[in-house]
């Protein structure tokens, strides 16, 4: 300990203030001005600092305090017991150091442990007096928030009244109100499609849905809500943490399923291990682990700091947003002559991969995120998502940055840009654009197409560049010049064979792949399954009007008004005759046991079906929809309550999941006995 000299007390006091500032805006105004790397980052130093100097640590520093004050949009309210936040660990010493501090602070070294996933959302407080919600208000700064009761009485699965005989008078329900990540991705594809702009991240869409005015308009976000604790509870004897919890999952209320007892130090690493590797496969977006003592008297005993308990800790996984410098602004021209601008970053590692690229969408939403060359923007990369620029850190903006905005030109070939009319996106028009080309072959040589073995993006470029392929047909002549193949340097009979061999597989392929390889805009597998489903044959939709294409289930104008613009295209015609001359089959192997499986809708009703992998003739949203149509729910997390996994060729830890918990696994045939015959195979 020494004396602060005036540069630390100067550092303190601006570390006090930024922080203080960016959870304002976290918490109140749902404009997080860093990415929370950097929050935590910052506040680790602040509380260094004042392990160093006692003196600067104050009741109004921010590491004493838990969050922001409510803002004066929505009633204040006191919770009942103040909601603290948690001390973070960053790694496994730092976990065992928590732990040793727990054992000394009991006096013995047999602590009983849980470990839950923490959910990265928004914090909240359901309050039930005798068994109704009275009230239900976000953290605020720990002792009072907003009353956000309205808000969240719309959110499906919070129960208005108990399931208990005998309610307690007053009980406090701690729980983080989060979106699931397929509606919030679908949503923000739909707003960046219509030229809106795209919500930040899951946590941002949560609390500016809770912030809503009106709750007939968070009404129409699919939240969802996980139950993880209690506050006070008046008149019931709870004694364990997973018994508290197992309490409130009978009462009604939604509760985690990852919650697991664990044994000492090495129970809590491996669960860390396990779900830091698996954090991708739940249907929700984590940021880590809690680590808490399960006796609540032994939690009584240990108690709290003034801003959090003892008795729990989070560990915090590597972060999903990162921030660094924004190099350039550049455009790609995709398949369908889309044209996307791209960040072209100062290299990042995030969530532990290396970024140097990031998708910006479109025009319309460099704009709404006012992002510009020189800014240093945060970056996000979830999952598989493709990495994004989630807007610029507007502090660190230097002077003279210039609003970008989209060339004139095609960088490609040089032809116009155009933006047709209510879309959100400028396109190449020019069908003979090399990059228009490059992207279209890779497409139909891609699994999601295809999927022909040897046809990677560097054969396609070589190929291209050795004037082999100059249309998609092309592709399909290949067979034939097997000399010209064998000639390229470095290409011997086997990896020839191979490449034709994927390409008569190819000849074989399905319509629904067949469609999806020609780069029809706005058609996807889901759709292009139904137009298979309902004609037949590549004949049948080419002669299809808008109003034959309308009445397919599913197809709405914009689709069928896109596919027979493109049929009707004449060098579009032309492609198929000669895809149709040199053998392309329309066949749909996939098809064959979902007809077989035709009026057996709700067969698998009642059934949660979860899919890993890839298997052979089918598409992930083929499985899905197959499942759906015959009733089962299709889910993203193996639990104990699964159905069953169907697990194909890559199958990652999903499947591991399955084995450990005894969850039934099926391939391709074991998919196909399911589907038609709403069982599993003996």
């Amino acid at each position: 300990m020494s004396t602060p000299s005036d540069e630390a007390r100067r550092r303190h006091d601006e570390l006090a203030r930024v922080l203080r500032d960016a959870r304002y805006r976290y918490d109140v105004l749902s404009d997080p001005p860093m990415p929370d790397a950097d929050y935590d980052a910052l506040l680790r130093e602040l509380e260094d600092l004042e392990r160093e100097h006692p003196d600067l640590a104050g009741p109004s520093s921010p590491t004493q305090v838990v969050g922001a004050r409510a803002d004066a949009a929505f009633a204040p309210f006191e919770h009942p017991l103040p909601m603290q936040s948690l001390d973070n660990a960053f790694s496994r010493d730092e976990l065992d150091a928590w732990l040793e501090r727990v054992r000394r602070g009991l006096d013995t070294t047999d602590v009983a442990l849980t470990c839950e996933l923490k959910i990265d959302g928004v914090a909240i407080n359901l309050v039930y007096r005798d068994g109704v919600l009275a009230t239900a208000a976000t953290r605020g700064d720990g002792t009072v928030g907003e009353d956000v009761t309205a808000q969240v009485l719309t959110i499906a699965g919070v129960p208005y009244r108990l399931a208990l005989d005998d309610a307690p008078t007053l009980l406090e329900v701690r729980g983080e109100v989060y979106y699931p990540l397929a509606a919030f991705e679908e949503m923000n594809a739909a707003r960046i499609e219509a030229g809106e702009a795209a919500f930040m991240n899951p946590r941002n869409a949560v609390s500016g849905a809770l912030r809503q005015k009106d709750p007939r308009i968070t009404a129409t976000r699919p939240l969802s809500l996980w139950c993880h604790g209690i506050g006070t509870c008046d008149g019931v004897e709870l004694t364990s943490h997973l018994g508290a919890l197992g309490w409130l999952r009978d009462a009604g209320l939604p509760v985690a399923d990852a919650v697991e007892a664990v044994d000492g130090a090495a129970g809590v690493w491996t669960y860390v291990e396990r779900w830091t590797a698996a954090r991708h496969d739940v249907g929700y977006e984590i940021d880590g682990v809690v680590c808490k003592v399960d006796d609540l008297v032994a939690r009584a005993e240990l108690g709290s700091t003034a801003r959090a308990p003892r008795w729990a800790i989070a560990y915090k996984m590597p972060p999903v947003e990162q921030s660094t410098g924004l190099e350039a602004i550049e455009v790609s021209v995709g398949r369908t002559g889309k044209v996307t601008p791209f960040a072209v970053l100062d290299p990042v590692v995030v969530a532990g991969t290396r970024i140097t690229y990031a998708t910006l969408h479109n025009e319309i939403q460099v704009h709404a995120k006012d992002v510009r060359v020189g800014d240093t923007v945060i970056v996000r990369r979830a999952g598989d998502v493709i990495p994004e620029v989630v807007g610029p850190v507007r502090d660190r903006r230097p002077a003279g940055t210039r609003r970008w905005s989209m060339p004139a030109a095609c960088p490609a070939c040089g032809e116009p840009l155009v933006r047709p009319e209510g879309e959100a996106h400028h396109f190449c028009e020019n069908v003979d654009c090399p990059s228009r080309l490059r992207e279209s072959l890779v497409h139909l040589a891609g699994r999601g197409a295809l999927d022909i073995e040897g046809l990677g993006e560097l054969t396609v470029d070589l190929l291209l560049d050795q004037g082999l392929l100059t249309d998609l047909a092309d592709v399909f002549r290949l067979s034939g010049r097997r000399d010209e193949l064998l000639a390229l340097d470095r290409w011997g009979e086997r990896r020839v064979e191979r490449l034709v061999d994927g390409i008569e597989a190819a000849r074989r392929a399905s319509l629904d792949r067949v469609l999806v390889a020609l780069n029809i805009r706005h058609l996807g597998p889901t759709y292009a399954r139904s137009l298979a489903r309902a004609f037949g044959s590549i004949e049948a939709i080419r002669a299809a009007s808008v109003d034959d294409l309308v009445a397919v289930d599913g197809i709405g104008p914009k689709i069928a008004g896109a596919v027979h613009s493109w049929f009707t295209t004449p060098r579009n015609a032309r492609l198929v005759d000669e895809l149709t001359a040199l053998g392309v089959a329309v066949h749909d192997p996939a098809g064959d046991a979902a007809d077989a499986a035709e009026g057996a809708d709700d067969a698998l009703a009642g059934w949660t079906v979860v899919i890993t992998g890839t298997l052979e003739d089918w598409t992930r949203p083929q499985v899905t929809e197959a499942l759906e149509q015959r009733g089962a729910k299709v889910t993203s997390s193996v639990s104990a309550r699964t159905s069953v996994v169907v697990a194909g060729d890559r199958a990652g830890s999903k499947h591991d999941r399955a084995v450990e918990l005894g969850v039934p696994i099926v391939g391709r045939d074991g998919l196909e006995h399911l589907l038609a015959h709403g069982s599993l195979p003996d």
